[in-house]
């Protein structure tokens, strides 16, 4: 698989990543399975996806232990990266930034991960009752101790502004005209010029796919421009992006989709538009919708790095072969042409 790097020590991972959360977190629990997440991670590392993303709060706690148990054999195939910050309640999530619970937190994770380092560890949201600064510099001494190699920071103004008309991807007028910004990640970008006066932002991780492009208006740029790696969260669009979905089918009370407005029935229907124009780009290339929009993803910059989720050996293998698909010009017009996504996402 091709090789890309993350920020300016130039680590390498492969081209498309592996997000483990779904195999103990946020989605259909009903599905999931011990052995058959560990064989998804063994063939995401097979293939070439080395970076498995992970964090102490999915499960909680579970899924570090989960890949702990792959990285205990595999370890010189994988970069590892884990976050921090977030505590999990019995109906509520809380952030904690203080300094003394980062490096505690540190290592519970290295422990779990059944590892001496991790590759990058991620500020997974920012504590409101404590200046970021504190928090980065406590993870700034992990590195210095050799505990962690480098450091992230997760979209954590991402949810604070949401633009007008929210949960559309607003596009440039039919006869131009400036397009409005959408504001979605100004708390983030803010954040990130603070902590880079600390210590140097090695990744950000933040939503990018084809129907929540909101991402390359700023954030992008600015981590192009700072030789910045970027994780591509929810590439597929929770799953939506690959076809597999039907509006209606319903999901589980504890899958994250049966809160979202935007995995109603209605708006399902509504946004098959989508999902059939990457149908058509992906008949071309005979590639599954799902794999055209993770090469739109890769089209991007060479500095992104999609991590989609999945907890089945299947579809890892599947995810893992979209690095080969490279979109033409017209491809990446034609998908640039959709219609906007319907629906709030929030």
């Amino acid at each position: 698989m091709e090789r890309r790097t993350i920020g300016a020590a130039a680590l390498e991972v492969g081209a498309i990543g592996l997000g483990c959360m779904p195999m103990s977190w946020g989605y259909t629990e009903s599905q999931r399975s011990l052995d058959s997440s560990l064989r998804a991670v063994h063939t995401a590392l097979d293939r070439g996806c080395s970076l498995l993303d992970t964090a102490d709060m999915y499960g909680p706690f579970t899924n570090e232990l989960l890949v702990g148990r792959v990285l205990k054999e595999r370890r010189a195939e994988a970069f590892v990266s884990t976050k921090c910050g977030l505590l999990v309640g019995e109906q509520h999530i809380v952030a904690n930034g203080r300094p003394g619970y980062v490096r505690r937190a540190c290592d519970a994770s290295l422990r779990r991960l059944q590892t001496d380092r991790i590759d990058l560890y991620q500020l997974h949201r920012a504590d409101p009752e404590v200046p970021i600064e504190e928090t980065w510099g406590a993870m700034a001494e992990l590195v210095a101790a050799g505990k962690v190699r480098s450091l992230g920071l997760c979209a954590v103004g991402a949810r604070a502004v949401r633009p007008a008309r929210a949960g559309r991807a607003e596009r440039r007028p039919a006869g131009g005209g400036p397009r409005r910004r959408s504001r979605m990640h100004d708390g983030t970008l803010a954040q990130l010029e603070r902590i880079q006066q600390v210590f140097p932002v090695s990744s950000v991780q933040a939503e990018l796919s084809v129907w929540s492009p909101e991402a390359l208006e700023e954030l992008l740029p600015w981590c192009a421009s700072r030789g910045v790696g970027f994780l591509a969260a929810m590439p597929l669009g929770n799953g939506y992006l690959t076809g597999t979905l039907t509006p209606g089918q319903g999901f589980e009370p504890e899958d994250t989709r049966a809160r979202h407005p935007r995995f109603t029935a209605e708006m399902m229907a509504a946004n098959q538009p989508v999902v059939a124009g990457l149908r058509r780009v992906g008949a071309r290339h005979d590639a599954t919708p799902g794999q055209v929009a993770l090469a739109w993803a890769l089209a991007q910059g060479r500095h992104v790095v999609p991590v989609p989720g999945t907890k089945k050996e299947r579809w890892a293998a599947q995810n893992a072969a979209a690095a080969q698909l490279t979109l033409s010009r017209e491809d990446l017009a034609e998908i640039a042409a959709l219609p906007p996504a319907r629906g709030s996402w929030y």
